[in-house]
This record gives C-alpha cells, sequence and structure tokens, in this order.
C-alpha cells in the first residue's frame, strides 16, 4: 500500500513515515503542498495523509483537487492543530474521509488507515 504524507513538520513528518513503513507502508513524504500534488498527480496511491496548513498548497486545497480536478476517490486524512470545530465540518465538506487533530498518535492514525483501505477493498 503507497501513501502520500505531505507534513510540513519535520519530526512528525519523518516518525510518522517511519512507524507506517514499519507497517508495511511505502510512504512518500513531502514538507510542501504543491510537492505533494505533483505526486499525487503523477503516481497512483491508496491514500493521502496531509497536514491543513501547509506551505505552497494546503491540505484543504489538495482535497479540493483530488475531488473536484481528477475525480478520485482516495481516502484523505486530514491533520491540524486547530481546534476549530468548523476546520473539521469543513474538511469534511470539500471531501475528507477522516480528521485527526494533532498530536497525532500512531496507534490511532493505523486504526483509522486500516478502517479506510477495508472500506476500499
Amino acid at each position: 500500500m503507497k501513501i502520500v504524507l505531505a507534513e510540513d513538520n519535520e519530526i512528525l513528518r519523518k516518525s510518522l513515515s517511519f512507524f507506517l513503513a514499519s507497517k508495511g507502508f511505502t510512504v512518500d513524504q513531502f514538507s510542501d503542498g504543491k510537492e505533494a500534488l505533483n505526486a499525487i498527480e503523477a503516481n497512483s496511491y491508496d491514500l493521502i495523509l496531509t497536514d491543513i496548513n501547509m506551505p505552497g498548497i494546503s491540505g484543504m486545497e489538495i482535497t479540493q483537487y483530488v475531488r473536484q480536478s481528477i475525480g478520485s476517490d482516495i481516502p484523505i486524512i486530514i491533520f491540524t492543530s486547530s481546534g476549530v470545530e468548523q476546520t473539521e465540518l469543513d474538511s469534511f465538506d470539500i471531501g475528507a474521509n477522516e480528521f485527526i487533530a494533532k498530536p497525532v498518535s500512531p496507534a490511532v492514525l493505523l486504526v483509522r488507515i486500516n478502517k479506510l483501505l477495508n472500506k476500499r477493498a
């Protein structure tokens, strides 16, 4: 299973990538939303993990682009440090499948990833 991980916090990105790789996933990491979006357009992925606030292009913009411009139903999980309820509601409105508040628990993330991937299978 191939995952895009778009997260500008280097420590979080590397630790989540290491954790997911240890669980058998292939993870392409990006610290910039535009680079992540370019990879999504050029490659086939099973899941997108994105921070909401990214340099270049935000996680919301990535989600909107994947849903509207590409027309893909690939599962998308959005991370944010914002505790604002409206942000979560907006994420679902534009097509995110899951929303996880930071700090991200790797164990909880894995459960949500497996749930989404099992739905698609």
